[in-house]
């Protein structure tokens, strides 16, 4: 008979009682052999450690113990820093007598009683003939580029505060003295605008160029009442005229400059680097001046003065293409240079209530194929066309190949331009800017230059690829030390006659006081093999090749393989080169080793990629 246990049979009090004990004894075993293992574990953990612990101390005693005689062979590499200080000094002093001994009749821009003679023997010039006043504008142009240059090309160290002073007002100086002859020269032809009267309108229509500016003036001879609108063809611009003045005396000058004459002057850059969280990011867009529609408020509406400059963001500043429509101008250009020197180009609600507005401008097109935008406003205005100053910024790669003796590429790869330059010597050329597939600027490629010209240049074009002091509130920045970040494109550049170097996702996961980045030695002139590249660390003071590749999946500082700790990156280098590349290094120009310093100071490509 069934007792409803389906078959299965009772287990008894001792039954149960032991198979309670042993299961107790199994967890037991169990128990001591995961705490063994877990000793056994943690004291082969603790003696990794210390076996790494006293590695490491070994390492760093070693570092410690080779460290002056690696210092003082840093320092005999690092006096060619000097020697090219040097050498820029003499070529300076060089250019000065060379200047002195042409006689030419143009002035030393460094010496202000030349300016000042030069300007005022200009002054006293009545010779109004437009030709004449564009070929003397050209030198005054001359000398203006020849001063900004010394106020960037001269090392912060000797030039002095009231030096630099004494250069910008000549700068301001000499824009002024230069639209006012502009002006006159102007008015000179229009007293005389009959004779340049169209056989077909009956209107006087001119348009003069030059490589620097373009004249387009018009004046209204006929007064026909139907006259609606006129394009100057040859500039690509042109108004419509109001009803109200057509049969009015009137008349229209736009002047388009290939130069910048509205923009503050450029900031200095100061000795140190300072790099903060960004803050806040500009936007692209259209502005005008709204100062100046309330200056216009109650003037005739005919014969007035009026400014029309389409500028463009670069470099913190404004690089501007003017047009200027002036017939009596009574517009101090000093002035208003004094008025927005103390506007910061990402800002667009200014000091003593001036501010840039969009309204008034209507019907923007780009033509995105030709690069080309128009728009039409209700009014003269001084208009701003910006762009983000900091639209390259951060760079997605950059790249530093040697090729050469004295030669090398480098590349730096934003999010819309593959830039390279090339180095050969003390000059730099611009190689090539390639956006979405094709190559442009050719009119700056193949141009060789000096480090500081070559910025100029760019930032000019558009491209800058050049931080500021106060970009780091505009980008992302990869927060480095200055320490770090600086003494490594020094000790970079050193070694850059027989290393490549290129960008590591790791160095933004190496905190603030450890930079990253990828070495090769490099005696061809092709590209790097991936194969070919390694990992290192510099904090500055101590160099070490990391154990991880760039395809790891985590940031780790262990040091490669059979590496040692360096208190230099040339001599971390110096563990695994030939030595046909160490005497590349070795027999490096200076001039060469400043000019590739320049570029890394000035791209700060550690910290804004």
């Amino acid at each position: 008979m069934s007792d409803g246990s389906g078959g299965k049979k009772k287990l008894s009090k001792a039954e149960r009682l032991r198979l309670q004990k042993e299961e107790e004894d199994r967890r037991l075993i169990e128990e001591e052999e995961a705490r063994l293992r877990a000793e056994q574990e943690e004291a082969e953990r603790l003696e990794k450690e210390r076996i790494e612990r006293e590695e490491r101390e070994r390492l760093e005693a070693k570092d410690q113990e080779r460290r002056g005689t690696e210092l003082a062979e840093l320092h005999s590499l690092e006096e060619k820093f000097l020697s090219a200080r040097q050498w820029k000094a003499d070529y300076r002093l060089h250019a000065k007598w060379e200047h002195y001994m042409q006689c030419d009749g143009s002035p030393d821009p460094a010496m202000p009683q030349e300016i000042n003679t030069f300007m005022s023997l200009w002054q006293e010039n009545k010779n109004d003939d437009i030709e004449f006043v564009i070929e003397k504008g050209n030198k005054v142009l001359n000398l203006i580029e020849k001063l900004d240059f010394l106020l960037l090309d001269t090392p912060p160290n000797e030039l002095m505060e009231n030096t630099m002073v004494q250069y910008q007002d000549s700068i301001l100086e000499l824009q002024h003295l230069l639209h006012q002859k502009y002006n006159e020269a102007t008015e000179h032809l229009l007293k005389k605008a009959n004779t340049y009267a169209d056989s077909d309108s009956g209107n006087m229509e001119m348009v003069i160029k030059d490589k620097n500016v373009t004249f387009s003036i018009w004046a209204n001879l006929k007064k026909n009442p139907r006259f609606k609108n006129h394009m100057f063809c040859d500039a690509e611009n042109g108004f419509d005229l109001p009803k109200t003045v057509a049969t009015s005396d009137v008349a229209v000058r736009i002047l388009h400059t290939h130069y910048d004459h509205v923009s503050p002057l450029r900031c200095i850059p100061t000795l140190h680097l300072k790099v903060e969280t960004p803050e806040s990011k500009p936007e692209l867009t259209v502005f005008y001046d709204m100062k100046e529609e309330k200056e216009k408020e109650g003037e005739q509406k005919s014969g007035e003065d009026t400014d029309l400059v389409i500028d463009k963001e670069s470099d913190g500043r404004k690089s501007a293409i003017s047009f200027k429509d002036n017939i009596k101008s009574d517009i101090d250009e000093n002035e208003k240079l004094e008025e927005e020197s103390d506007k910061k180009s990402e800002n667009f609600t200014i000091s003593q209530g001036k501010q840039w507005r969009t309204d008034g401008i209507s019907d923007i097109k780009y033509r995105m194929k030709d690069k080309q935008i128009s728009f039409e406003m209700d009014a003269f205005y001084t208009i701003t066309l910006v762009q983000d100053a900091h639209l390259n910024m951060p760079y997605q790669s950059w790249e530093l190949r040697p090729n050469g003796t004295d030669e090398l590429l480098f590349t730096v790869v934003t999010a819309f331009a593959e830039v390279q330059m090339q180095v050969k010597g003390n000059q730099c050329m611009l190689s090539s800017v390639i956006v979405e597939g094709s190559e442009q600027l050719s009119h700056l490629t193949g141009k060789w230059t000096s480090p500081v010209g070559l910025t100029i240049a760019l930032k000019k074009a558009g491209v800058n690829i050049f931080p500021s002091d106060y970009s780091h509130k505009y980008v992302s920045v990869n927060k480095k030390t200055p320490l770090a970040e600086v003494t490594t494109y020094q000790q970079m550049a050193l070694v850059a006659s027989g290393f490549a170097f290129s960008w590591s996702k790791w160095n933004l996961a190496a905190g603030q006081d450890q930079v990253v980045f990828k070495v090769s030695e490099h005696l061809k002139t092709e590209a790097v093999k991936d194969e070919d590249w390694s990992l290192y660390m510099f904090n500055g003071q101590r160099a070490q090749r990391l154990k991880i590749s760039e395809t790891s999946e985590a940031f780790s500082e262990d040091l490669a393989e059979n590496t040692e700790f360096h208190s230099t990156l040339f001599h971390m280098i110096k563990d695994f080169a030939t030595e046909e590349a160490i005497d590349k290094v070795k027999e490096a120009s200076c001039l060469f080793i400043d000019a590739v310093y320049q570029l890394l100071i000035a791209t700060r490509v550690l910290t804004y990629s």
